[in-house]
């Protein structure tokens, strides 16, 4: 045990409590001490909501930012770190870069992230627990207010744990600065427990689903969404008895179970299976968009801006979601103030963007299968892949995660203003080189009717857990245990690996074919690794900049392949005479060590006690 200050870093300023005008929005800030915070209700509601502001860090698109005399600049986030997006060359580097480029360490990884970040909430959780019961509101909702916050608790150690492996559990202790604490790692498997037995814990004295104006906080549907991915997270080969850090003498117990074990699959698979039977969430099928004009896909769409399409609820031939949007969302980030953050940081220049977000590699963009479900190459696909106008024939999700040369976007107000990335004759701010270094933008995330060089602002919320997301969880498990032809029918509807897949492309918009197979290829249901390799395409188109990419390649511990090639752009050249000519370039070599399946510790914490060990490879 030695006197550290890594969990203490905010002691001073844990009660600069934030004046709210809803329950999870932070305006002003007033310093208060914590008997006046939990001597009045809506102080102590204020300091509850405050808990709440990180939960989307670590998925945020610009979590990387850096500062230079109270100038901030914002970067990329995961999506920029992994081989979805390019980062933008600028002379600041942050952790995306590093991981891109391979020279991630202890000593220059940014302090300012993950690790203070999640113990510095969980500090705050541990506060309110602590002093809730002396404040003056009802006992229900005291009851409800100490849920959530075990909730929180719960989510900042999960996310401490994908990132760094086994941390310290700190339980309910509130260290102050002159506190011997606890700095020991706790195993994974101990991590693991304490997050899925405090979900459990939260779950019983919390609802399926909030509606209305609580609609953002923690809800037994979050809490077992998060159980879900967790026991996902444990089943998989990184952490379910692997031999990484094994040469390095490393204690395996820190990072993953020192055994496989096959059960841990059919855990995953249960935890699935405990969401799917709630009944309270639905995948949000709808090929009409808002204004009732027909456009396959749109739901997919819409998902993404729940505050405009919470009330679209009739999606045409007897189907209705009465949460609309809100059908899929099991936990979200949801502040009330509107912007155009998103859209500055990915849209093209012409439409005010900065391109901080990043720029989607060619690579991810051939991924994505035809409008009948086949692989671009599938010569008996009925489309044809033309790189030069990508989206055509293509996966309706295309279009609606990628900006490509053609694409009509929102400028200063005018929604069919066209992008154009070629080079040559007629090229704009936009082009291959200028604008983008991979001749393609992100926009995944912007709003249709939002642009960063227009007045209108939009609901900057975000779909932290998504019932895609819990079918994908359980597709995945239920191959790894049962095998690729498993079925569960359950109040008569099948539940299975395949039908996830179908589900997922047929809300996407994708043609179900003559078969009604949506492009699955013949004999999948009884070929594991064909399933498996399904799945994980699924798994990396429908959730593609949403931060779990990151993480599928490490887990699967395919990361030395994925993240340690050349990416690649398309360059498109435009002569005099209007002819266009298309090129596959080289746009950037990724680089990837071996410790960097785990974040590494930051160094200026480890120093401080020697009972902190450090991730594997990094010493």
């Amino acid at each position: 045990m030695k006197k550290v200050v890594f969990l203490c870093l905010f002691i001073a300023g844990t009660f600069a409590i934030s004046s709210c005008t809803s329950n999870l929005e932070q305006v002003e800030t007033i310093n208060l001490d914590r008997e006046t915070v939990f001597a009045d209700s809506a102080y102590t509601a204020r300091f509850l909501s405050q808990i709440y502001t990180n939960v989307g860090y670590d998925v945020k698109p610009n979590r990387y930012k850096t500062e230079f005399m109270g100038w901030v600049t914002q970067h990329g986030g995961l999506q920029t770190a992994c081989d979805e997006a390019a980062y933008k060359v600028v002379s600041d580097v942050t952790n995306d870069v590093m991981f891109a480029t391979g020279t991630i360490n202890p000593v220059n990884v940014k302090e300012d992230d993950v690790w203070k970040i999640a113990y510095v909430n969980i500090r705050r959780a541990n506060v309110f627990m602590r002093y809730v019961d002396g404040s003056p509101i009802t006992k229900s909702v005291k009851q409800q207010y100490k849920a959530e916050a075990r909730f929180l608790r719960a989510w900042y150690y999960a996310m401490l744990l994908r990132h760094y492996g086994g941390v310290p559990l700190i339980g309910d202790n509130i260290y102050e600065v002159d506190d011997d604490m606890k700095t020991s790692r706790d195993t994974y498997a101990d991590c693991v427990e304490y997050i899925v037995n405090e979900c459990e814990l939260a779950a019983r004295d919390l609802p399926n689903k909030f509606r209305g104006i609580n609609t953002g906080r923690a809800t037994a549907g979050s809490c077992k969404g998060l159980i879900s991915r967790v026991r996902l997270y444990e089943a998989s080969k990184l952490f379910n008895g692997s031999d990484f850090g094994k040469s390095a003498g490393f204690p395996k117990e820190l990072i993953g179970h020192l055994e496989y074990n096959k059960e841990r699959w059919k855990t995953a698979v249960d935890a699935a299976l405990d969401v799917i039977k709630m009944n309270t969430f639905s995948i949000y099928s709808n090929h009409k968009d808002e204004k009732g004009n027909s456009e396959p896909g749109w739901g997919f769409y819409a998902i993404f801006h729940n505050n405009d399409f919470y009330n679209v609820s009739d999606a045409g031939d007897g189907i209705t979601y009465p949460d609309g949007t809100y059908c899929e969302i099991l936990f979200e980030y949801r502040p009330t103030a509107a912007g155009k953050e998103r859209e500055a940081l990915f849209g093209p220049p012409s439409c005010g963007g900065d391109g901080n977000g990043g720029y989607v590699y060619h690579d991810l963009v051939e991924q994505f299968p035809m409008k009948d479900g086949k692989n671009i190459d599938d010569l008996t696909s009925k489309y044809t892949y033309n790189p030069l106008k990508p989206a055509e024939g293509r996966d309706p999700r295309l279009a609606n995660t990628v900006v490509w040369h053609g694409s009509k976007l929102n400028s200063a107000g005018d929604r069919n203003h066209t992008i154009y990335t070629h080079v040559g004759a007629g090229s704009t701010s936009d082009a291959f080189g200028a604008g983008t270094p991979t001749g393609y933008y992100i926009r995944k995330f912007s709003h249709r009717g939002v642009a960063g060089n227009h007045w209108i602002s939009t609901s900057q919320a975000f779909d932290l857990i998504r019932y895609s997301e819990i079918l994908l969880n359980y597709a995945e498990a239920a191959n790894e245990y049962y095998g690729p032809n498993h079925k569960e029918i359950l109040d008569g509807h099948v539940v299975s690996p395949y039908e996830v897949l179908r589900t997922l492309r047929e809300r996407a918009g994708i043609d179900p074919g003559s078969d009604g197979r949506y492009g699955l290829k013949e004999g999948i249901e009884s070929d594991y690794e064909k399933m498996q390799e399904a799945i994980r395409l699924e798994r990396r188109i429908e959730l593609a900049f949403e931060g779990h990419r990151f993480f599928d390649v490490r887990r699967w511990m395919i990361a030395e392949t994925t993240e340690n090639q050349q990416m690649h752009g398309y360059k498109i050249t435009r002569s005099t005479n209007g002819i266009e000519k298309g090129e596959k370039v080289k746009v950037r070599k990724h680089t990837f060590r071996e410790a960097m399946y785990f974040f590494p510790i930051p160094y200026k914490e480890t120093v401080k006690s020697d009972d902190l060990l450090q991730n594997p490879y990094y010493e």
